[in-house]
């Protein structure tokens, strides 16, 4: 049980805590900063929430909660000394492949057992911005499914049905979000982890431009394939924790190009009329997308149009990108796996990706790199090549809804990656090309459960991405649709 304490009277209490809450970290900030809300009452609001509904969820795999109610109290502090930042005061989740000074980084598995002594580059970011960690999120092991499921730590459940996956493998920081148990959380995307988990529970989710977010102390996240970033309710969220994780850092082996403006400055400008494309095609063969998923593709082609945009549906030559994929898929996970303490507490799945990575050497690894930086020149041919010179590419996000819990359970490699084909169908391409790509919500399905729509950018090029996502938002509003937080409570174990 968590012990909370009581509140100056100064401070507004008129909201309670989901309100509080599903403010979003913008507002959660700027009612810190006016001195409307104090950092500790939003860290207090965050640990009731989480003591309440994560019983139901699994979404954290760690709670700070004597840790995040000294980091506010310091906040408070700081602020009553005339100090600022972006992220003030604000309770933030980090999923568990990120370093947290002071806590194990588990990467999803039971290998791992001592803490780590400093935080990754992108923490610290959020540190220096004035957040607050509330805790760590959940994952399968080494990220590798899009299902937040695994041996040491159970299902992770949508907060929209608890007998639906969360997808993944940001599962863990997508429930805490969507719940309304932060603001907004890192996750980590290396074939959709951030945009699957964002449309399996209703939340924005940019996977940024390779590069764009330090991987440090790492050199890469899985090679070219991997990228760090937030899952929020709203795009002005996603364009303000942008501007505070941005930037290379030392040892960082890629580095996107610098943009002209800020990606806040960037949502003030709306981007004029624009030449969007829009197909079903999935880029992975043998997957046929949900009819639910194409409607919602043609729904969001037509907004699109009202809004003045140049929208024509298109037929795109996707290269097949399994060749550079997998083996940097197979290295990533060896080089987590081999930072493990106990490897002999490996899941077995993950013994099986072991085996199959000695078929993928470190040179053959590098190949794959090198692979892929062809394969992005075809790729990206719809947005620079002639007679198309497409500004967005619209599909689905993911080809099926939700699968129901357990979807893992006894499924060897290779059922495992045929299981995840259809959740992955639509984004793992732009994990090879490196460019942007967001999961903008597209309403419900029948069951209940949210839709969603994929927004790619160009290389290089969230902004656009960012600017239509927001004109997305103001028609068709969705950070106010909020799941039911009634459910039976009681630990939900895998």
């Amino acid at each position: 049980m968590i012990e909370l304490v009581s509140v100056s009277t100064r401070y507004d209490q008129s909201m309670d805590d989901a309100e509080l809450l599903f403010q979003g970290v913008a507002r959660q900030a700027e009612l810190v900063r006016t001195g409307k809300v104090s950092a500790r009452r939003l860290a207090e609001a965050s640990l009731r929430r989480i003591g309440l509904l994560d019983p139901s969820l699994n979404a954290f795999r760690v709670v700070r909660a004597d840790q995040a109610l000294a980091e506010a109290d310091a906040r408070d502090a700081a602020r009553a000394s005339g100090a600022d930042g972006p992220l003030l005061g604000v309770p933030i989740a980090v999923k568990d492949e990120l370093d947290v000074a002071g806590e194990v980084t588990t990467y999803g598995g039971a290998g791992n057992r001592t803490p780590v002594a400093e935080d990754a580059e992108a923490v610290r970011r959020l540190r220096a911005a004035g957040a607050v960690i509330i805790g760590k999120t959940t994952m399968p092991e080494f990220g590798q499914w899009p299902f937040t499921e695994s041996a040491a730590h159970g299902y992770t459940r949508n907060p929209w049905d608890t007998t639906r996956t969360t997808g993944g493998s940001s599962g863990g920081s997508a429930a805490a979000v969507a719940a309304g148990l932060v603001g907004a959380a890192l996750g980590g995307d290396g074939g959709g982890s951030i945009r699957i988990p964002a449309a399996c529970c209703g939340l924005f989710g940019l996977k940024p431009q390779r590069g764009r977010v330090s991987t440090a102390p790492h050199p890469h996240l899985w090679y070219a394939l991997g990228t760090v970033g937030p899952l929020t309710r709203t795009v002005a969220d996603s364009a303000l924790l942008y501007d505070v994780l941005s930037g290379p850092a030392d040892g960082d082996r890629w580095a996107a190009r610098p943009g002209a403006t800020s990606f806040t400055q960037a949502l003030a400008t709306t981007p004029g009329r624009l030449r969007i494309g829009y197909s079903a095609k999935p880029a992975v063969r043998g997957v046929r997308p949900h009819p639910e998923h194409v409607e919602a593709l043609r729904a969001t082609a037509q907004a699109l149009r009202e809004l003045g945009h140049d929208v024509r549906e298109i037929d795109p030559r996707y290269p097949d990108t399994t060749a550079a994929f997998l083996p940097q898929f197979c290295g990533g996970v060896r080089a987590e796996a081999a930072a493990m303490e106990r490897p002999e507490l490996l899941e077995r799945r993950t013994r099986q990706t072991l085996r199959l990575a000695r078929l993928a050497p470190e040179g053959a690894v590098e190949w794959a790199v090198r692979a892929g930086e062809r394969l992005a020149v075809r790729a990206n041919r719809v947005f620079t090549g002639a007679g198309s010179g497409l500004d967005l590419l619209l599909t689905p996000t993911i080809a099926q809804r939700p699968r129901p819990v357990g979807v893992l359970d006894g499924a060897g490699l290779l059922t495992a990656m045929l299981r995840s084909l259809p959740m992955i169908a639509y984004t793992a391409l732009w994990n090879v090309t490196g460019n942007p790509a967001a999961s903008v919500p597209a309403g419900h399905g029948s069951d209940g459960l949210p839709l969603a729509v994929q927004l790619v950018g160009g290389q290089h090029d969230e902004v656009t991405v960012l600017r239509v996502a927001a004109q997305l938002e103001t028609i068709r509003p969705w950070a106010d649709s909020r799941p039911p937080d009634n459910w039976t409570t009681g630990r939900l174990s895998g």
